[in-house]
């Protein structure tokens, strides 16, 4: 089992994405746009790789969050190893990530990880395993040269892929193993789908998701201190008024976008209207008479008739 997990860096790499199966525990439903936390499944996967410099879906062809080439195997459903190298043939990197679209937990963090240890290890691939100890083929990230080897040698054993299983493949290359039960959570069942969304309404998840959700609708690409902001909103709506909260923080959006956007701007808009949320919260005293300087008489007052 691998345990140094640490951050890839920039190094290229390209991903897989099998979206074609025809999902018959689910009675044959369009599983890859099943939603999850308002997002479909698909988009929950691309968005885990989205610095891939390639992402290859292997589907027929669909509107997604994000630009993808499509490719397919022929004949269509033809199985994992079929629709494998269908998607590879559009790949030119030398590690590939390979990923199902059923994942609603995959996050980038997970498929960095398995990069490093890829890059670590020297092994064909990485895999990981569910919380049962199983691996998880369609959550891995392999050498490129490995997968196009072994799949030239099982098509020419068996005359093509189709129908093949994907243990053919891992059979025959030397993989490491990396524990992740909540990433490797797959939904094969409509429990699953009702597991998978009730987990990101708990508290502890439900904010985080929702973000998650508005950027990818809105198609924005921005990583942001989500506590500095609740900070701001907290402020303006105890120092000033509870409609402030969500108009200020608008307004720091804004503010961030005309400065040229970026989690630096957003931060120092943030700080800005929060010193100031606080400025107008001091004027008042905790009695609630307005602030007067220590040595101001009544005739010298701002107010004073």
């Amino acid at each position: 089992m691998y345990e140094a997990l640490d951050d890839p860096g920039s190094e290229i790499y390209d991903a897989v994405v099998l979206a074609g199966g025809a999902a018959r525990r689910l009675g044959g439903v369009d599983k890859p746009g099943v939603r999850v936390g308002g997002r479909a499944l698909l988009d929950r996967v691309l968005a885990a790789c989205s610095d891939a410099h390639t992402t290859v879906v292997v589907a027929d062809p669909r509107p997604t969050a994000r630009p993808v080439t499509w490719a397919r195997e022929d004949p269509p459903g033809g199985g994992p190893l079929a629709a494998l190298d269908a998607g590879l043939r559009h790949t030119t990197a030398e590690e590939v990530v390979v990923l199902s679209a059923d994942l609603p937990f995959l996050g980038g963090a997970t498929v960095r990880r398995l990069l490093t240890a890829l890059r670590a290890c020297g092994a064909d691939g990485v895999l990981l395993t569910d919380a049962d100890g199983r691996d998880q083929p369609l959550v891995a990230a392999y050498q490129a040269p490995a997968l196009r080897r072994e799949l030239a040698a099982l098509s020419d054993q068996h005359s093509g892929l189709t129908g093949l299983p994907l243990r053919r493949l891992t059979a025959a290359l030397d993989l490491t193993r990396v524990l992740e039960p909540v990433a490797s959570f797959d939904c094969d069942t409509w429990d699953d789908i009702a597991t998978a969304r009730a987990r990101i309404r708990e508290h502890g998840h439900v904010l985080d998701e929702w973000i998650s959700a508005v950027k990818d609708e809105l198609g924005i690409d921005l990583d942001v201190d989500t506590g500095v902001l609740l900070d701001l909103a907290r402020d303006a709506a105890h120092g000033v008024a509870r409609p402030a909260a969500p108009l200020t923080t608008f307004l720091v959006g804004y503010a961030a976008a005309q400065a040229g956007g970026g989690p630096e701007a957003v931060a120092d808009a943030s700080r800005k209207a929060a010193a100031l949320a606080l400025r107008w919260a001091d004027e008042d005293t905790a009695d609630g008479k307005p602030d007067v300087a220590p040595d101001a008489t009544p005739d010298t007052r701002p107010d004073a008739g």
